[in-house]
């Protein structure tokens, strides 16, 4: 076979005076051979970057340098800049972003006076307006951190209510993640045009990916056609307060640039479907066949369109050219030049969060000059504190996305969330008090049980001004017991599946640590009769977050299990696992889960095979996997064959004990799951990306199924097999682990 020839050219983006380099990369740690990459020269000077790229296209032609051992014999022959481009591809950058943030603002320690607390809760379910509430920050002329009736938290929040100066670490998603998301955009608006759908619609799909994570009209503006919006002036004068406007900002030029965007989208579009044409031999008439693999091979087929590329250049120019609005002190950047942290103190109040905003917002008015979706975390430390208080509580605050609404969307808790759970002090389950609690609210409340930490459990019920009804009247204490009422049929469910010891635990948390607010999307007033109750509510919220932290004697006995019974629950484990992945690559009808979109899925794979998550939208094999195994474990926890000690254990110290056990298994057991599933199956997540042409989709779903799944969770069986039944040795050595320092025994 001929070796493929790669070579680099020289680029400059149009107002930009830095020169650029575009090559083919022969060897990219992740994906095949051929891997575009375009970065910066770092000079200005033409006859210094003419000399690079020679080197570079040096580099390109001899094969003894493109692996990582080369590199010191790179180093000696060519220039830095040039070493650090070509092998950053071979050993990816990578970034601990939650550690960046922690260097620049340390959280308080676990044992220091500072309770730490996570809020989960759906989409919408008022998580950030009670943040809001605990901080003290006004809703109208501060609107800190920013909420939306939809998907407001995208980027985990970490608020510190300490004293001293108001300080703020902002982290950035990494340039090629940016890119995937914008090429993401772009296939779908690309998609819109094929189908002859209005400019609009086009331009539409491109500001705004199907997630909703990323909001591209953000950053650049919805367009030249976007239509005036209507304010009141009441909202146009605080709305003028939240954000500086930086009035270098060419928005006109933006415009034209989506503009031409929308018309070299419709055209690549047509340029695709030709070409897929001829690659699949169809007839001119044949729409349907086309249509149908045009849809599957559309990403590749664009990836590898020149055209498509240069408009992605110039878009991730425009993105980047936001930052330019930072300060250049105040901001860090990768090796590659792009920013990773911007971090400021100071002790005005008002100007931290109107610069901070620009990090945060979501008001229409800045559309094109915000930031927000290039962030994935921001840290805030400050002297904040509710305004209907006269003590500052020494609070930690994590603040992260919402969960989903629908059984589907709301399957599994994100690993991230897991992890999170060994951190913290408290739970803060914030729901709508005026509805019946959904999918995402039952399912953290069954990881609490089965993570063993459910003694975290605090509930906050919002919107308690909208609950009506002519059986409550309008009592409070009626309206409360309506409530907690609703929310015990939940309870009951889970009884059901984790036994009556979980349903106890979760009920005494639901009476002795539930909350009722009211009206909190505004300032309260606490010498007004009206906003007394919540006030008070609130108060004890706090209160109850920080008793979450009191020690529980130790239990003077300890459970004795069966090795048998684990065994047992594993396989039911692995059975529903596959069971539930079978549904949603179409191989089985299952109730409550349907089958995955292929978009879905070849999304899914694209993102476990480069490395960056290990879930996409509703399919998250890793939690799922470790959920169904959390699931079991938990029932073989609390279901001891007997009991040693001093003496019979009440069912309160039982529950201690079970709830310790389990959260001593839980992180061991994550990290277990995480490695079979994704990071020792990397090479099978990359052959189910690869798979391209008529029958991928078939294809992609049978490495997924027969590849990935069997053999991340082979299910145990009496066959003496070491690799069948490695992973239930795995998971035995885990319990077992969590099990020596407590005093447990397994037989």
């Amino acid at each position: 076979m001929v070796q493929r020839r790669f070579s680099a050219s020289l680029s400059r983006s149009q107002g930009r005076e830095g020169w650029t380099v575009i090559f083919r990369h022969p060897n990219p740690a992740l994906g095949k051979p051929g891997l575009r990459v375009r970065r910066g020269l770092s000079t200005k000077d033409g006859d210094e970057a003419r000399e690079l790229v020679r080197q570079l296209n040096e580099l390109l032609g001899d094969a003894q340098y493109w692996q990582t051992s080369a590199r010191p014999r790179a180093e000696l022959r060519f220039d830095p800049r040039i070493v650090t481009i070509f092998y950053s591809y071979l050993v990816p950058e990578t970034v601990d972003f939650f550690q960046v943030r922690n260097s620049i603002i340390p959280l308080p320690a676990r044992d220091g006076l500072h309770v730490r607390a996570l809020l989960l809760g759906t989409f919408g379910s008022g998580k950030t307006t009670l943040v809001r509430q605990l901080l003290g920050t006004d809703p109208k002329t501060e609107r800190f951190p920013s909420t939306s009736s939809g998907k407001t938290t995208i980027a985990d929040t970490e608020l510190i209510v300490d004293d001293g100066l108001y300080r703020g670490a902002v982290t950035f998603r990494d340039r090629e993640e940016v890119r995937d998301y914008l090429e993401e955009c772009m296939t779908a608006a690309a998609l819109a045009a094929f189908r002859n759908e209005p400019d609009s619609e086009v331009l539409r799909r491109l500001l705004n990916h199907v997630s909703q994570r990323f909001r591209l009209n953000y950053i650049l503006g919805n367009g030249p056609s976007a239509p005036d919006e209507e304010v009141d002036d009441e909202d146009e004068a605080e709305s003028s307060l939240l954000i500086e406007v930086n009035p270098d900002l060419d928005i006109e030029k933006t415009n034209a640039l989506l503009a031409e965007a929308v018309e070299k989208l419709g055209s690549v579009a047509r340029e695709a479907a030709s070409a897929l044409r001829a690659e699949l031999g169809a007839e001119k008439g044949d729409e349907r066949v086309v249509e149908e693999i045009f849809e599957e091979n559309l990403d590749r087929v664009l990836r590898e369109n020149d055209d498509f590329q240069q408009l992605a250049d110039d878009l991730m120019d425009e993105i980047e050219r936001r930052f330019d609005i930072l300060e250049p002190e105040r901001v860090r950047r990768t090796k590659q030049g792009w920013p990773y942290v911007w971090s400021w103190e100071t002790q005005d109040r008002k100007s931290f969060l109107k610069t901070i905003n620009r990090f945060s917002a979501n008001h229409f008015r800045y559309f094109g000059t915000l930031l927000s979706p290039l962030v994935n975390g921001i840290r805030v430390a400050g002297p904040f504190q509710p305004t209907w208080s006269d003590n500052r509580p020494k609070l930690v605050l994590f603040d992260i996305e919402g969960l989903g609404h629908t059984p589907e969307s709301a399957t599994s808790i994100p690993t991230s969330v897991t992890r999170r759970l060994d951190e913290v002090d408290a739970v803060v389950l914030v729901d709508s008090a005026t509805q019946p609690m959904l999918a995402a609210p039952d399912l953290v409340m069954r990881s609490l049980v089965r993570s063993g930490h459910a003694s975290k459990l605090v509930f906050c019920f919002t919107h308690m001004d909208t609950v009506i009804g002519d059986n409550l009247g309008g009592s409070p204490a009626r309206k409360q017991q309506h409530v907690i009422a609703s929310a015990e049929n939940v309870l009951a469910a889970i009884g059901q599946q984790l036994g009556p010891l979980a349903e106890r635990n979760l009920s005494q948390r639901i009476r002795a640590g539930a909350f009722f607010v009211a009206d909190i999307n505004r300032s309260l007033d606490p010498d007004k009769r009206g906003d007394q109750r919540t006030v008070f509510q609130l108060q004890q919220l706090i209160t109850a977050i920080k008793e979450t932290r009191e020690l529980v004697p130790p239990v003077p006995a300890h459970p004795v299990y069966d090795h048998l019974d684990l065994a047992f629950r594993v396989k039911t484990a692995v059975e529903k696992f596959k069971e539930e992945w079978e549904a949603r690559l179409g191989y089985r009808a299952k109730q409550g889960l349907t089958k995955a979109p292929w978009a879905t899925v070849k999304a899914l794979t694209r993102r476990l095979a480069e490395g960056r998550a290990d879930h996409w939208s509703e399919l998250a094999p890793v939690s799922d996997l470790h959920g169904n195994l959390q699931t079991e474990i938990y029932v073989f926890v609390q279901n001891p064959i007997e009991w040693k000690g001093e003496s019979v254990p009440t069912d309160d110290e039982k529950q201690v004990v079970f709830q310790r056990f389990a959260a001593a298994i839980n992180k061991s057991a994550l990290d277990l799951v995480a490695r079979r599933v994704r990071t020792d199956r990397l090479e099978e997540w990359k052959a189910a990306y690869d798979r391209r042409g008529r029958g991928s989709t078939f294809e992609r779903a049978s490495i997924i199924k027969d590849d990935i799944n069997e053999k991340a969770a082979p299910t145990p069986d009496g066959m003496p097999s070491p690799d069948r039944n490695k992973f239930l040795h795995e998971v035995i050595e885990v319990v077992q682990g969590a099990a020596r320092p407590l005093g447990i025994e397994l037989r």
